[in-house]
């Protein structure tokens, strides 16, 4: 115990050596004529001062310049999107534009395919039609055949016989216009594709493979056979 109290006895002028040393070195501040800084005097040592919450005040003050930075990088980001935005939307666009031009074309393609075969088919019905009419009809104009050859030569004045004459003349005009005609038999090269041979016959007028007689005479309508002609070949 005793021990202590002399320590806190030594220990108390050196706390005094400092409060006279603090107190001598504000009048030596006065003596070289300088005067203390301005708002410096009632200011706490330990805060530091009015000075140094003043710089917090202006960083307080800058933050709406930073603040105004934001807002336009946002607005530039979004502007950048607003404008992928509607190039996306663009793109989109054209490729929905083409996919419909596609599809219009292709169905305007099919639709003229259409057309092209159904009048194709059409033809082709008209002609199957006119083919069976056109094979009813060849029967009556092989029996005018006959009848008109089987006539004598003094009866063919006779008014009846010009009368038969005249319709048959008329009814092979109609069937010209028709496109129907006969096909060339006698003396023409044996064509299994326009004649059907049914006998062979000795000649001295026609080479071996032409057509020496036609027995029944075939006819075509347009490009079509219509009738073979039935016809003898020479050996």
């Amino acid at each position: 115990m005793a021990e202590q109290k002399e320590m806190e006895t030594m220990e108390q002028p050196e706390a005094g050596q400092e409060g006279t040393e603090e107190k001598e070195t504000v009048p030596c501040q006065e003596e070289n004529g300088q005067d203390s800084p301005p708002g410096t005097e009632g200011e706490n040592p330990e805060t530091g001062g009015g000075e140094e919450e003043s710089p917090e005040a202006g960083e307080g003050e800058e933050e709406p310049a930073e603040g105004k930075e934001g807002p336009s990088s946002e607005g530039q980001e979004g502007q950048k999107k607003g404008f992928f935005k509607k190039k996306e939307k663009k793109n989109k666009q054209e490729e929905k534009i083409a996919e419909l031009t596609d599809r219009v074309q292709r169905q305007m393609a099919e639709f003229d395919n259409f057309r092209k075969r159904t009048e194709k088919e059409k033809a082709q019905m008209f002609e199957v039609g006119a083919k069976s009419v056109i094979e009813k009809i060849l029967p009556v104009v092989d029996n005018f055949e006959r009848g008109l050859s089987a006539v004598p030569e003094e009866s063919k004045e006779d008014p009846f016989v010009q009368g038969m004459d005249k319709i048959y003349k008329q009814l092979m005009t109609e069937l010209e216009g028709l496109e129907v005609k006969p096909i060339e038999a006698v003396g023409a090269e044996f064509n299994p594709e326009f004649h059907n041979a049914v006998m062979q016959v000795e000649s001295e007028e026609y080479e071996s493979g032409f057509v020496a007689q036609e027995l029944q005479k075939g006819y075509m309508y347009r490009e079509s056979v219509v009738r073979h002609s039935m016809v003898a070949v020479v050996q």
